[in-house]
């Protein structure tokens, strides 16, 4: 059968000036989200049966605040769609937050109980009162002996404690349950503050040549959503592979629930604009400062004498549609345990999509919601890292290359080593070159030490000029079983200024880097062996003057 769709990038018409409950209503069921940093879009279907001619239906299920020029409806069987009015959903009993519905709920039931404890209040007291004018009656009664009148006396005392106690414990109760309202009416108003999107919903007219069934396809793209990268990182031990495992903490408080539905995580923003920015002529001219009276300046709020220079990028946001997405079974083999089974990456284009075949149900909540994204195994050669003049300890890292072929995003990282939580790191690739040093903690079994060399330090007045000489003594021992391989770093320092010179360095066999002062050994250290190093300078400078030493 030919299928032909029929797209209308719908301008929202202002909602205005027809009555929703009218139409016929339908919901439409979410099937897919491609999320993106900062917003998603959103792709629903459903099938609908229409009359020849015109006909007008409410679609419900929608969310929130739905980016205008994203909206894309297409149908089949030759149905044409003339126009589509989106409108947010602000009735009260639908735009409350599942927590603040949570606690609405629980009011509702707490009222009902009261209305019943008030209840029982009302007939206890009925019931106080017709004690009580049967005791003024009873004493009254003519011809009633003195035994049958303090009989009768001592019921009613008897019915008329146990009514008086129960008036009270009723009484305490109402007052607890007072109090328990109170405190979730207090706390409702304070989820109510807080910024719930409300759900959203879509009348769309359209036009059937005959009387048939149609599938609609509905997507658009909402801003309260998106993701956040995180990695673990687990080395079990120095002869094995890195283990690295892609999460993504996803939200979205779009305003209808995520039900079991496919997820597409992509490293793309549309909220940063697709327009390349454009330069302007940049003009200057000679800065004239104006001129205030003495009076003026003394005065508290006169301007400073400040100048600024800014610029502007041109921002906006710009979507391509061709058409309503179709989404096909990948073949994915469900009998694999492995999250890499499930997920699919395409980086043809100018970001990267992970598409993901497991169903995930997200709900509105804009909480952070956990998604297996990855994992990869990385060959990786190991390393320990000391500056000891910034730190005393040893750190283990990896060294990766081919990091390029991961599509990774800078985050933060969950260190395990040996089975053990080490710490967090970070993974940044803005600054790597050929080899990613990722760092895997301290490891206390490598003990370091720098210690000032009392008999080389000196200070020595020679003319107009002081030299003071600085010596550093290092040792690395190895406590561990195995060897280790460590790269030590120190540093020689630059003077800035001509009467500062420095002189007489050793380095102890270490590479220098000239322009920065880095010192650096590459070591390998046995077990239960003891490495040392040392490094010497002297400063030579003006008598009378004090050096950041």
């Amino acid at each position: 059968m030919l299928y032909r769709k029929y797209v209308l990038m719908a301008g929202f018409l202002l909602a205005t000036g027809y009555n929703m409950w009218a139409q016929t209503r339908q919901s439409v069921d979410i099937k897919h989200a491609t999320i993106f940093l900062n917003g998603a879009e959103l792709s629903s279907s459903t099938k609908i049966n229409l009359p020849q001619g015109e006909s007008e239906i409410l679609f419900t299920n929608i969310a929130g605040n739905v980016n205008q020029q994203s909206l894309n409806i297409g149908a089949d069987n030759g149905v044409v769609i003339q126009s589509a009015t989106f409108q947010n959903n602000f009735l009260v009993a639908q735009i409350l937050s599942p927590q603040a519905r949570a606690i609405q709920d629980s009011i509702d039931i707490i009222e009902n109980g009261r209305a019943g404890t008030n209840n029982m209040l009302a007939v206890t007291n009925e019931q106080i009162a017709v004690l009580s004018q049967n005791k003024q009656v009873s004493g009254s009664q003519s011809g009633l002996s003195v035994a049958e009148l303090t009989k009768m006396l001592d019921l009613i005392k008897t019915r008329l404690s146990g009514l008086l106690a129960e008036k009270d414990k009723l009484n305490a109760t109402l007052k607890k349950t007072d109090e328990r309202l109170a405190l979730l009416r207090m706390q409702l108003e304070e989820e109510k503050k807080k910024d719930f999107q409300p759900g959203g919903q879509l009348l769309v007219k359209f036009y059937a040549p005959r009387a048939t069934s149609s599938d609609v396809n509905i997507s658009y793209v909402v801003p309260n959503a998106g993701w956040s990268p995180s990695y673990d990182l687990r080395v079990e031990d120095l002869k094995n592979p890195v283990k690295l495992f892609y999460k993504a903490n996803v939200y979205q408080n779009s305003g209808v629930k995520w039900d079991k539905i496919k997820i597409s995580l992509s490293t793309g923003n549309p909220s940063e604009g697709a327009q390349a920015p454009a330069l302007q002529p940049w003009y200057l001219s000679f800065y004239n400062p104006i001129a205030y009276g003495e009076g003026y300046l003394n005065k508290k709020n006169a301007p400073a004498n400040n100048m600024s220079l800014g610029g502007a990028r041109e921002g906006g946001t710009a979507y391509i549609i061709d058409g309503i997405r179709v989404y096909g079974n990948r073949g994915v083999n469900l009998a694999q345990g492995s999250i890499d089974n499930y997920v699919q990456t395409n980086n043809s284009g100018v970001s990267t999509t992970f598409d993901i075949d497991l169903p995930y149900t997200i709900p509105t909540d804009g909480q952070a919601h956990l998604v297996s994204v990855k994992s990869y195994e990385l060959p990786a050669s190991y390393r320990y890292f000391a500056v000891p003049k910034m730190d005393r300890d040893a750190f283990l890292q990896a060294q990766i290359t081919n990091w390029e072929d991961l599509n990774l995003i800078p985050a933060t990282t969950n260190i395990f080593y040996e089975g053990s939580y080490v710490g967090q790191g970070y993974i940044d690739m803005r600054n790597t070159k050929d080899t990613m040093n990722i760092s895997l903690g301290r490891d206390k079994k490598i003990i370091i030490r720098r210690e000032r060399d009392k008999e080389l330090r000196s200070v020595k007045t020679i003319g107009t000029n002081v030299k003071e000489t600085f010596a550093y003594n290092i040792t690395i021992r190895n406590t561990r079983k195995e060897a280790v391989n460590i790269t030590l770093l120190e540093q020689l320092p630059i003077s800035s200024d001509k009467d500062i010179v420095i002189e007489d360095t050793d380095t102890d066999g270490g590479t220098l880097e000239e322009t920065t002062g880095e010192v650096k050994w590459v070591l390998s250290v046995k077990p239960n062996e003891t490495a040392k190093k040392k490094i010497a300078f002297t400063v030579k400078y003006p008598k009378g003057k004090t050096i950041n030493l």
